[in-house]
């Protein structure tokens, strides 16, 4: 099985707080991988320094087998530092890439409160997420010399409208959609990118259970219709267990479990630690 995603060791330390402390997981083609753990337990700490939000205090993250980042205590962190293996990688060069290199990777993310495009309308908000794979430039731009590509986009961006069922409110400013649809949206946006790996960020907060129902559902089809791979943060168990391959359990900051639904479930530590005594149901 293709690895797509491979973190080593991620440490992030802010200050004498060790948020993300030695975290090592796999997420390999074609699954949909959850990360889960209380609240604060690091899991969006983990997905910003991921994608190029935070810069990781140590450890290294592979993209389809190439390295993208990697840390090592450095400056007064030498001395601060907390966390596990701080000597591994202070050999090796630093490397750090901003978020939209990341995205040109062909990783794409959403977010925890939802953050779309208020004033610009569901049209676009996607057409403008196709923008980052232009090939145009300013002298183009200001010639109409990328006239072509741009009418290419509009067409990618309505095709893509009408397979996630949004093309009915396209032309609709996108906070005027119901909650759930702007959930979709955002996911329709990340798509835009054209990414192989898809990072969802608590997608099923505020909903209720018909539209976590939906969601679970349209996760699932876009896995199959764009043959993604998906990471996700979700506290909704249900969606948790009915959705997911393999399962990581974090608590703070620190892996304490991994498995499938079926293990994670039955695990006395995660019982513990994540749901207070209570067995999943």
């Amino acid at each position: 099985m293709k690895n797509v995603l491979h973190i080593q060791d991620l440490t992030m330390q802010f200050g004498g707080v060790v948020a993300v402390n030695n975290l090592t997981m796999d997420v390999n083609e074609g699954e949909i991988v959850a990360l889960i753990g209380p609240n604060g337990a690091g899991k969006t700490t983990a997905f910003n320094a991921i994608t190029g939000l935070y810069e990781p205090t140590n450890g290294e993250i592979s993209f389809e087998g190439k390295v993208f980042l990697r840390n090592t205590p450095r400056g007064k962190m030498k001395k601060q530092y907390l966390g596990a293996e701080k000597d591994t990688y202070a050999s090796a060069p630093v490397l750090r890439k901003t978020p939209d290199r990341i995205t040109k990777l062909g990783m794409a993310r959403t977010f925890q409160n939802i953050r779309l495009f208020k004033s610009m309308t569901v049209f676009e908000n996607v057409l403008t997420a196709m923008h980052m794979r232009k090939t145009s430039n300013l002298f183009t731009a200001t010639f109409m010399l990328n006239a072509k590509e741009e009418k290419a986009q509009r067409a990618k961006t309505e095709e893509l409208l009408k397979l996630l069922d949004l093309y009915d409110v396209k032309d609709e400013l996108a906070t005027s959609l119901p909650y759930g649809k702007q959930r979709h949206l955002e996911i329709a946006r990340a798509l835009a990118t054209e990414p192989t790996l898809l990072l969802l960020d608590e997608p099923a907060a505020g909903m209720n259970p018909q539209e976590t129902a939906e969601l679970t559902a349209f996760i699932r089809r876009i896995r199959d219709d764009f043959h993604l791979t998906v990471l996700l943060i979700e506290h909704h168990m249900n969606l948790v267990m009915d959705i997911s391959d393999r399962i990581y359990v974090i608590n703070f900051g620190k892996e304490i479990a991994k498995g499938t639904p079926a293990e994670i479930q039955n695990n006395e530590a995660v019982i513990e630690a994540y749901l207070g005594g209570d067995r999943v149901e």
